[in-house]
């Protein structure tokens, strides 16, 4: 069989669009990381301090905003053989959606209480970006804006790519 670019069967090959998607997130998730990665060199601001939680949260996000890639990658389908123990296997359709389509979900849910929260200051802000002087730095809330705003994006790209891969994959497996 013909093989797309991705490295999968041509009749199981993910749409344009779908990889296209796949491929955003990572830029979605990649201005809010690398502006708290910089946090750590705030003079203010120490890994002693705290400053751990936003480099850790900055891996985490895109570590996982790399995996959609999984979604639309031939290794989404199929664990690569370099994998101790389970390489060679076909990745359950569940187990790449079930965390994919929570997650994506998850992530509009928390978009929208972000985004109630700055407008209508519901619930009190916490100290997990401020500095060790909290009454130097002002809360976080729309001077950060332009850094989180590519993340309302990641939600509802994570579904689609999701929902494509459980319907190419279960075609191609009744198919």
């Amino acid at each position: 069989m013909r093989q797309s670019s991705t490295g999968q069967n041509s009749t199981t090959a993910p749409p344009r669009w779908a990889v296209w998607a796949a491929y955003a997130v990572p830029l979605c998730v990649l201005p809010s990381a690398i502006w708290r990665a910089t946090l750590l060199f705030d003079s203010d601001f120490t890994l002693a301090d705290g400053g751990w939680y936003p480099l850790l949260l900055s891996i985490l996000s895109m570590g996982l905003g790399l995996l959609t890639l999984g979604l639309v990658q031939s290794w989404g389908e199929r664990i690569p053989g370099w994998v101790p123990g389970i390489g060679g296997r076909t990745v359950p359709i569940r187990a790449a959606t079930v965390p994919a389509l929570v997650g994506g979900s998850l992530l509009i849910v928390l978009c929208l209480y972000v985004a109630f929260n700055l407008t209508f200051d519901v619930a009190a802000r916490g100290p997990v970006l401020i500095g060790p002087d909290d009454t130097e730095r002002p809360p976080p809330g729309w001077d950060v804006l332009p850094y989180y705003l590519p993340l309302l994006a990641w939600g509802p790209l994570v579904l689609a790519v999701a929902t494509n891969y459980r319907r190419r994959r279960r075609h191609a497996a009744h198919g």
